[in-house]
């Protein structure tokens, strides 16, 4: 007796050695690039949010480093944004523009606070020991005792090339300076003015320049007439400090002294010179520490 068959039922058995059908699988609708989930998770961990914060910290700081007022909050930031930054290139599947966009801009903004900051030191000194607006006026009977006179502009005179006359007035914020006088070829009254002055070197002299110092400034304590220097340039050009070779002048001008508003302080100093060109070469006379420099002729 056979088994009746089903209608159809033919027609879904499967032939010897055919492999089983199975539906196909629905399209892919996933990211660019993206095979699968795996693909699809691993393109979203790209965002570095470190590298952000770096990226933040480091425009923050480049701001505040440009603002003299500011300057500690800028130190403070960019160096964070530094090390972010570096930890954030490091991060292993991790966007980079952000950690290296913020890596240059600290070291930028750190060149440019410490430019802002040695700036703000600068002018600081500048007011506090006489600023470079140093100004040259022609002699006068009265330019020995300090007394004030028309102002030139320094650059106007006071070159090497065309120095002010003995007795012109060099004044600067602070200091008044005049050159009184200038003595060549006084090794003698040099050398008997201290027992401890040696005699010049062979080829050399000791020449004595006198000169007044006058403060002029509004400090409470005062200052020294120490700010001030006058030194001797050669006619090539080479400068003679007069701590070179230092000596005793005789009536020597008082420079630890504290000067106060209106005080003045006069008196001689010793520089030893080559005596071939003892008499072409000039005074370079600045009146306070980072003041500009006037030249004096010395005959």
């Amino acid at each position: 007796m056979t088994t009746p068959e089903l209608p159809g039922a033919s027609s879904q058995q499967t032939a010897p050695h055919q492999q089983p059908q199975f539906p196909p699988m629905p399209p892919n609708y996933g990211p660019q690039g993206a095979s699968g989930p795996q693909e699809y998770a691993k393109a979203k961990k790209q965002r570095n949010v470190i590298g952000l914060v770096a990226l933040i910290a480091a425009i923050v700081g480049f701001i505040f480093a440009c603002i003299p007022g500011a300057l500690i909050i800028g130190w403070v930031l960019l160096p964070i944004a530094f090390i972010l930054a570096i930890v954030s290139l490091f991060l292993k599947d991790k966007a980079k523009g952000m950690g290296i966009t913020a890596l240059i801009l600290s070291i930028v903004g750190t060149i440019v606070g410490f430019a802002v900051f040695f700036s703000v030191v600068a002018s600081s000194a500048k007011d506090a020991f006489g600023g470079g607006d140093t100004k040259v006026s022609a002699p006068n009977a009265e330019a020995g005792s300090g007394a004030p006179a028309a102002a030139q502009p320094a650059a106007k005179t006071g070159t090497r090339e065309n120095p002010s006359p003995i007795g012109s007035v060099v004044e600067s914020k602070d200091w008044r300076v005049v050159i009184n006088s200038v003595r060549l070829a006084a090794s003698d009254a040099v050398v008997a003015a201290n027992q401890f002055n040696k005699p010049p070197v062979a080829g050399t002299e000791y020449i004595l320049v006198n000169y007044s110092a006058t403060y002029l400034g509004d400090e409470a304590n005062g200052q020294m007439p120490a700010f001030v220097s006058v030194d001797y340039v050669t006619p090539d050009g080479k400068t003679v400090n007069r701590l070179d070779n230092s000596a005793v002048a005789p009536e020597h001008i008082d420079t630890t002294s504290t000067l106060y508003k209106g005080g003045t302080a006069t008196g001689n100093i010793a520089i030893q010179v080559p005596t071939a060109t003892a008499g072409q070469g000039v005074l370079a006379v600045r009146p306070g520490m980072i003041a500009d420099k006037v030249f004096v002729a010395v005959k």
